[in-house]
């Protein structure tokens, strides 16, 4: 043993000390690995080193991001995020004048449900593509309304909308931000905001970071749920995006702009908050 603390340049009591303490470091280094598995699962692949950490600390814990990113590597759990981005979908060549202001310039939101962001995917499938329609509540990050549908039509955006405002009560004068499609800027689609009291919001052509809320959603539920995976129907897709959207994405995923909570329960704070400070 001697020998042993001469070769680690301890005390030879120091060194019994540390044989010693060896299980017990053991046994919490094998708690920590599990606590950081169970976090990964719960969040289906999709946490790195820094949201497992962030979710550890919501809990009360502690656990620096090396230390995480070490387990993780030894456990061969890896996030299954990477850097492949979707072509941009809609085409505003006929809105390229004036008359498409970008409110949200000027007049970012505090509050939930002031301003809403949309934009258009496609999901592939056997049977062709699909074509999904968000609608995000930009401060909680909720998705508040979805369609989908085999053709990319303003149908496809109205129907959006409509579901996020039938189940949200949407109030006058919210923000309602996308590019400048065609499918947004159709008359049928802006009259119906008009007789909403909605305030409609466009990116700058060419900027596709104008609108940001929802490009970045798409590109998570991808990486997350498609990229990698074969869906035969188009039914079979849309079941994906609805478990994703309502159960997942909404009620579960942890956040790190959120604070590592999810967006209904980001929401459901500021609610209490807000009654809080009335009372």
């Amino acid at each position: 043993m001697a020998k042993w603390a001469e070769k680690l340049q301890v005390s030879t009591s120091g060194y019994y000390t540390w044989l010693k303490g060896k299980p017990a470091r053991e046994e919490k280094e094998e708690a920590e690995k599990k606590l950081v598995k169970k976090i990964f699962e719960e969040g289906k692949g999709t946490y790195g080193p820094d949201r497992v950490c962030g979710v550890i600390r919501t809990r009360g814990g502690h656990m620096g991001r090396d230390k995480a990113k070490r387990y993780m590597d030894g456990m061969g759990l890896s996030s299954i995020h990477n850097r492949r981005r979707s072509r941009c979908l809609t085409n505003s060549k006929k809105s390229r004048g004036d008359g498409y202001p970008n409110l949200l310039r000027n007049e970012m939101p505090i509050m939930p449900r002031y301003a809403l962001s949309s934009d258009i995917t496609y999901l592939r499938t056997a049977e062709g593509f699909d074509y999904l329609c968000t609608v995000k509540d930009i401060v909680t990050g909720e998705i508040l309304g979805r369609h989908s549908s085999d053709r990319m039509t303003k149908e496809l955006v109205i129907n959006a909308f409509l579901a996020a405002h039938a189940r949200y009560r949407l109030e006058e004068g919210c923000i309602f931000h996308s590019d400048r499609g065609s499918q947004y800027t159709s008359k049928a689609f802006m009259d119906i905001l008009e007789s909403c009291g909605i305030r409609q919001s466009f990116s700058r052509v060419g900027m596709p970071g104008d609108n940001t809320w929802s490009e970045s959603f798409f590109a998570n539920m991808k990486k997350e749920i498609f990229h990698w995976r074969h869906y035969e129907t188009r039914e079979q897709v849309r079941m994906a995006v609805f478990e994703f959207i309502e159960v997942f994405y909404n009620g579960q995923r942890a956040q790190k702009r959120l604070g590592y909570i999810s967006p209904r329960e980001f929401f459901e704070r500021l609610q209490i908050q807000e009654l809080s400070q009335v009372a």
